[in-house]
């Protein structure tokens, strides 16, 4: 019985090693989301721009869309924000903002110093949506189906090397699909 306790040490750090292995190689971008072809979570959040206007998950009908989940308070997200206005204005891409635990005023005031990539922005100061899709921080990008189904999300910034080699594909793929 002794002799077996000394093994013990052993079979915890092998099992440890195994454990800490079994992350080797995966790509922390790479965050499954159990919404991967389902609806967009019902949801019903004001307009950042009109607060008086509400809106629902028939915002993404008819269309293959991104959901672009950004705060000011997200270094990140301004990196990015060149990307999305060129996706938006060059590419011709659907942008629907989701405003993140933020501040609508500061939110207004970076979209007029910034520009504003997106063809309308949901705002979600309390995160509830965000919480509904499973967002772990900004920035975030959702694809969205012409019927309102989460397609594919990406986590991190979106620059050319991500459009070129992640979402233009799919985008594309969907389209044709729908």
């Amino acid at each position: 019985m002794r002799r077996f306790l000394l093994f013990i040490p052993v079979i915890l750090a092998i099992a440890v090693g195994v454990f800490l292995a079994s992350g080797l190689g995966k790509d922390p971008q790479e965050l499954d989301s159990a919404l991967i072809g389902k609806p967009v979570p019902v949801f019903e959040l004001s307009d950042l721009k009109n607060p008086d206007r509400a809106l629902t998950p028939e915002v993404f009908q008819g269309q293959v869309s991104l959901l672009n989940v950004w705060a000011t308070w997200c270094p990140a997200c301004r990196d990015e924000h060149d990307d999305l206005i060129w996706l938006a204005e060059e590419k011709g891409i659907p942008i629907i903002g989701l405003n993140y635990k933020d501040n609508r005023d500061q939110a207004l005031e970076w979209l007029q110093d910034l520009g504003d990539p997106y063809q309308l922005t949901l705002f979600d100061p309390r995160g509830r949506l965000g919480f509904d899709l499973g967002v772990y921080g900004a920035p975030e990008t959702y694809i969205i189906d012409q019927q309102g189904i989460v397609r594919f999300r990406h986590v991190g910034v979106v620059d050319e090397k991500v459009w070129e080699e992640e979402l233009q594909p799919r985008i594309r793929q969907y389209r044709e699909e729908g």
